[in-house]
């Protein structure tokens, strides 16, 4: 498929300010939570999604919000906030306080909104993969009309489980986008070192459904463009389709990665293409807003953000006795 270039929006702009905001609160939530951890407030591995906004937000926004279901991954903090999960409850998941979203039970990688449609993130690579096509096939045979996106990373692409699921995706025609957030690094492995094509979308022809490729995942309207135009076309009992959006993390892969097989010079360029302030540059620079309207913006989104950590400080652990809740159903 032909690279995606940003054009002119059909947005309004109370849509775009939503999504500016949904990309602040990403930012600030894991730039808070990475602050955190170095305190020790918050146990267990973290992931961080600084630098993948514009891929989440923009492809969350083309679904319908309530409606449509995603299956997200371990690196799901972005994906999860754009879906415009309960901040308070996230914030208390990740410290494992007993009102996050899954009673502190789950954590930073198996955050869950199913209210919101976010059926779970998943520490395991590619363990979204399969939820993913179980819940498109029930929409199919309940004729819901609802979609799922499945997000991975680059490094997912080479799971046995990502050949699997598109097959059997492919052949009975279900509605599900496999989305592809390439920041180019498995952990510390470069994306170019393990495959054998330039692309992972280019996979998508070995299964008869359609590549798509997003060459530029820091423009947030190039992202959202694309995926109007894919929902679409899932939505109408088209099947599965495959898209891939090239971006990038400005950490590491964790909390305990310093990222040393990456030179600064890369990173400061990445920082260059920052997707927020490219953003902010657009709606300011074609009138859209002004510079005092965005800064409102700004503001309220830190102010959400340290709210959240005073919710999640102030909750209770969970109990002894709720660790043997939920095991199945409760």
């Amino acid at each position: 498929m032909a690279n995606t270039k940003s054009k002119k929006s059909e947005l309004t702009k109370e849509k775009m300010l939503h999504m500016h905001r949904l990309m602040l609160d990403i930012r600030n939530f894991d730039n808070k939570v990475n602050r955190l951890v170095k305190k020790g407030k918050i146990p267990g591995m973290t992931h961080f999604s600084i630098g993948e906004e514009a891929a989440n937000v923009g492809a969350v926004a083309a679904l319908k919000t309530g409606f449509d279901m995603i299956t997200s991954n371990h690196r799901g903090h972005g994906q999860s906030i754009a879906l415009e999960i309960d901040l308070n409850g996230m914030m208390a998941e990740i410290m494992g306080k007993a009102t996050g979203t899954c009673k502190g039970k789950g954590g930073s990688m198996h955050i869950a909104d199913l209210d919101g449609g976010n059926l779970g993130a998943n520490g395991i690579v590619g363990g979204g993969m399969g939820m993913a096509i179980g819940a498109a096939l029930t929409q199919q045979m309940k004729k819901t009309g609802k979609i799922v996106v499945c997000f991975f990373g680059d490094g997912a692409c080479n799971e046995g489980t990502f050949h699997e699921t598109l097959n059997m995706a492919s052949i009975w025609k279900l509605p599900v986008i496999f989305y592809s957030i390439n920041n180019m690094y498995g952990i510390s492995t470069p994306i170019k070192d393990v495959i054998n094509i330039d692309y992972n979308y280019q996979r998508a022809s070995s299964y008869g459904i359609p590549g798509h490729f997003i060459e530029d995942g820091n423009d947030l309207l190039a992202v959202y463009n694309k995926f109007e135009e894919i929902v679409k076309y899932v939505r109408e009992g088209n099947g599965p389709v495959l898209v891939e959006a090239i971006t990038y993390r400005w950490l590491g892969h964790s909390t305990s990665d310093p990222g040393k097989y990456r030179t600064k010079d890369e990173v400061d360029e990445w920082k260059k293409k920052d997707p927020i302030a490219r953003f902010k540059d657009y709606l300011i620079e074609n009138k859209i807003v002004t510079a005092q309207e965005v800064e409102s913006i700004e503001n309220a989104s830190a102010d959400a953000v340290e709210e959240s950590v005073k919710f999640a400080l102030s909750s209770p652990e969970p109990t002894l006795e709720s660790a043997f809740e939920d095991i199945f159903a409760d």
